[in-house]
């Protein structure tokens, strides 16, 4: 008999909702949050006024009243006072040590005239010791007169006892004064290095300074590398705005070895919060070590995992190095591919046998439809029973461009388009003289690939961008610059729903990341990250989401940054 009431015991216990199985137990939650407008990303229970969280998870998720019931005596409570809290935002696509790095050196972001750039440049030079470099970024020619790239001889006139070199916005070119060429022995017989190109005069055949992709390594190799302290105190900064803007989580692009050590000796010491998913560089040395070593899931108390590597297929659009299928609109080039498909095939079987996930930079529709057909070939060669994990999730990073024929390939063959909204709003103010009018129409293009199956997890792509989440939601629901400006060719169309922009930054990068059993929505049992924001931006209009800023972000029910009041 007893044996009998016990299992109807059981029985009624498996029955009960998880809610239910937690007040039965009795209150133990450590803290609640109350009074709070909840948008918990779980269709099941879309709204909800406050949250319990017992250790680092969610244990309660409902009412006031009722999460009272499930506090312990000693419980803190949280009045959110009527703001806004969603799923902890995660930003898919960024870069956190340059996040920090552009804090520490000549940022050169804004610049919107090339004599403001100037200025700049030679504020720096005259704090700099005569023969040191002088390093930078952040600069883009797009609204300079003429929107025309910088030169060796423009910093010549402002720098001629310093070497020189400033990175454009991003990332895929820079501009190298006289002094830095010669370090690099760069003359007008330097040949193109494979994946890079050095912009040469038509006349004299002299370089005029600027860079591309590859060709870049012939001046950074000369340049002193970052100390150990150096590396820390970037992770740091880039660690402090994240969480002052409500990023949860960073999805991180291209480590080196001594990033991976930077971030792993900082989790030890308990100085670092922040939740880093990990990407590692490759072809080469990070990236072999990951393959031999396999992945790092959950350390740190689950705040750092590292199972993915990070390849490239081309450049970038706005220094035309993106790799096109046609040339482009405004010079006779298509642009070029940075890796030889020949040297990733290898790595990307190797990395579906070991449960690695792929992750490769693609912009131009000639290196998306490589990409896509690349994937196809690895995952026939390597089926399903060869894998050590069956459904790879493997990505592309940007997908900027795409043919529409390849649009519907994502969802077919499973692959993630990891793409920035801010990128558009950015780059459709020159895309148009890069493309012409009828690839626009493949651009950014995310209702074209939500509606064919894919999910789209969204980042940012700092310091590229500026990695602000209430810039990244604005351009993904209004397609618009951040004064409200459109023109013809911006595709309104493709902008996206408030409903799927809180996806792109909660749901989608957990499942991109294999963390949507962990994280991405606001339910029980799922870990207990927060971002609290000072209005609703689900529901406000569009021009003021960009006036919202983040009041509060939880990790792991651990206010880790709370706004001043």
């Amino acid at each position: 008999m007893n044996q009998l009431l016990k299992s109807i015991a059981l029985c009624l216990v498996a029955g009960m909702s998880a809610n239910d199985q937690l007040h039965a137990q009795g209150g133990s939650a450590d803290s609640i949050f109350v009074n709070g407008n909840i948008y918990t990303g779980n269709e099941k229970q879309p709204r909800a006024e406050a949250i319990a969280v017992k250790g680092d998870r969610i244990a309660f998720v409902g009412s006031n009243a009722d999460s009272r019931k499930q506090a312990a005596k000693e419980a803190r409570v949280i009045d959110l006072a009527g703001r806004t809290v969603l799923p902890g935002l995660t930003d898919a696509h960024c870069h956190i040590f340059g996040i920090g790095e552009r804090e520490m050196h000549l940022n050169l972001e804004g610049t919107n005239t090339r004599e403001e750039f100037l200025a700049k440049v030679k504020e720096r030079v005259a704090q700099t010791e005569p023969g040191k470099w002088v390093t930078g970024r952040g600069w883009i020619e797009t609204f300079w007169k003429p929107p025309q790239f910088p030169s060796a001889a423009d910093l010549d006139a402002i720098a001629p006892d310093h070497p020189v070199f400033l990175e454009r916005a991003d990332g895929h070119a820079g501009v190298a004064n006289s002094a830095a060429l010669r370090i690099a022995t760069i003359t007008p017989e330097t040949p193109d290095p494979f994946g890079g190109e050095i912009l040469k005069d038509k006349g004299s055949g002299a370089p005029t300074g600027m860079l591309l992709d590859s060709a870049k390594e012939l001046v950074e190799k000369h340049i002193p590398p970052a100390t150990s302290a150096d590396k820390e105190q970037a992770l740091l900064l880039g660690q402090k705005r994240s969480l002052e803007l409500g990023w949860c989580q960073v999805q991180n692009m291209g480590s080196s070895t001594a990033d991976v050590e930077t971030m792993q000796r900082l989790y030890a010491a308990g100085r670092l919060k922040l939740r880093i998913y990990n990407a590692v560089s490759g072809p080469g040395g990070p990236a072999d070590a990951l393959l031999a070593d396999g992945a790092v899931v959950g350390a740190h108390g689950g705040r750092f995992t590292q199972r993915a590597i990070k390849f490239y297929a081309d450049g970038a659009l706005g220094s035309r190095g993106a790799a096109l299928l046609e040339k482009y609109a405004d010079a006779d080039t298509s642009g070029f591919f940075t890796n030889k498909p020949e040297d990733l095939r290898p790595a990307f079987e190797q990395a579906l046998r070991r449960g690695i996930q792929v992750q490769t930079h693609a912009i131009g529709d000639r290196a998306n439809r490589l990409v896509l057909d690349l994937y196809a070939d690895v995952f026939k060669a390597v089926p399903p029973n060869e894998r050590k994990v069956r459904e790879p999730r493997w990505r592309i990073e940007h997908a900027q461009v795409i043919s529409p024929e390849d649009i519907p390939r994502f969802a077919k063959l499973g692959v993630i388009p990891s793409m920035q909204p801010s990128h558009a709003i950015s780059d459709l103010f020159f895309a148009p003289s890069r493309l012409g009018s009828e690839r626009l129409g493949g651009a950014y293009a995310w209702q074209s690939l939500i509606k064919s199956g894919a999910i789209i997890p969204g980042g940012s792509d700092a310091p590229v961008e500026r990695g602000e989440p209430m810039i990244e939601f604005y351009a993904a629901v209004a397609r618009k610059d951040q004064k409200g400006f459109s023109e013809k060719g911006w595709h309104p169309e493709q902008a996206v729903s408030r409903e799927q922009a809180l996806k792109m930054f909660t749901a989608w990068p957990a499942y991109a990341a294999f963390e949507e059993k962990e994280k991405g929505t606001l339910e029980v049992g799922k870990l207990a990250d927060l971002t609290v924001l000072s209005a609703d931006i689900m529901k406000i209009p569009e021009p003021e989401i960009l006036q919202t800023r983040s009041v509060m972000t939880v990790i792991g029910g651990e206010v880790v940054y709370e706004a001043k009041k």
